[in-house]
């Protein structure tokens, strides 16, 4: 039997039964991703589908985006009183680390994930922020964690040296299932195999921004090797 037979044979659906996603953008209207109401309704039909439990709504806060809590939390208010269904849905943000999260962040205007005070933070994809590692710093000196979306996106880390001096200043890692399946490309792909299989992936997320995404993780297989890391991680 080839090479291909046995790794096509060995590949298993994925399953998000009872499943956590910690970061979509599914929340209506308010950035890149959902348009409205009713396409939000219908995506949370297909997270029902695929078994999901908890959903994580992070839409972007950053200067080109500038979100403030308050309508934030009156579009959430919305979304919850139109579904009716099963999943527990819960509201942060996801934070570009740029000057209007430097000024949030010191107002304590900000969302976290949950009752752990953690932040999901992001970079732009091709260069890391102005005092990166001071900004961390000061998150975490806020009585925050660090939580960075999608590591395995960003160009500028380009060797697993540095994803480990983040983690050793205690920045937590959330990839997203689209990069298994070679959504963003090879190279992504095979930056987030090598921190799922180092151990370095903390939680996993959607990235959600539209309907297709939903069932393209649905769909995926993946090897049994990365099955076995990756599942205990979406049931926190």
């Amino acid at each position: 039997m080839s090479f291909l037979s046995n790794l096509f044979q060995s590949a298993k659906p994925l399953s998000l039964a009872a499943a956590t996603d910690w970061h979509c953008h599914i929340l209506p209207g308010v950035d890149d991703g959902v348009d409205n109401l009713e396409e939000s309704l219908a995506i949370l039909g297909q997270y029902e589908q695929a078994g999901y439990k908890t959903v994580w709504l992070t839409p972007h806060i950053m200067e080109d985006v500038p979100n403030t809590t308050e309508r934030l939390r009156r579009t959430y208010e919305r979304l919850q009183q139109a579904y009716t269904g099963p999943i527990q849905l819960r509201l942060a943000a996801e934070n570009m680390l740029d000057s209007l999260f430097s000024e949030r962040l010191e107002a304590g205007d900000v969302l976290p994930i949950g009752n752990s005070n953690t932040l999901l933070v992001e970079t732009s994809y091709f260069s890391a922020p102005y005092r990166f590692h001071q900004t961390l710093d000061k998150i975490k000196s806020k009585g925050y964690f660090p939580l960075l979306a999608h590591p395995e996106r960003y160009n500028y880390i380009n060797d697993m040296r540095t994803y480990r001096e983040l983690k050793d200043k205690g920045v937590r890692f959330q990839m997203n299932l689209l990069s298994l399946c070679g959504h963003y490309g090879p190279m992504v792909k095979e930056k987030a195999i090598k921190l799922l299989n180092t151990g370095m992936i903390d939680h996993c997320g959607t990235d959600l921004h539209r309907r297709e995404h939903i069932e393209i993780i649905r769909t995926m297989k993946l090897p049994s090797r990365i099955l076995d890391k990756l599942e205990p991680l979406l049931r926190p």
